[in-house]
């Protein structure tokens, strides 16, 4: 499956937020891109939070309930792909 890279003037013209909101998030611990050099590449994984974030903002929620759902996420996929190396070990 390919991976998409983005920069973070793609992100910030595609879900119209400036840029130091996204380097905000990223210094909160929302999203962690890579690095080449000191310019910041975005997976899409990254991309999918920034919408998540983006969402949640919208409807009033604050960064740490954000964050919350976030980590619910995360943990529910960990979960899921434990699961299921489970069930093919067996």
């Amino acid at each position: 499956m390919p991976t998409h890279q983005f920069t973070i003037s793609q992100l910030s013209k595609e879900f119209a937020i400036t840029t130091r909101s996204i380097r905000f998030y990223e210094d909160q611990g929302l999203l962690s891109p890579q690095r080449d050099g000191q310019k910041r590449i975005y997976s899409s994984h990254d991309r999918t939070w920034l919408k998540l974030i983006c969402r949640g903002k919208r409807l009033g929620l604050s960064l740490a309930e954000i964050r919350q759902i976030l980590d619910m996420y995360d943990s529910s996929a960990s979960n899921n792909c434990l699961l299921y190396t489970s069930d093919a070990a067996d």
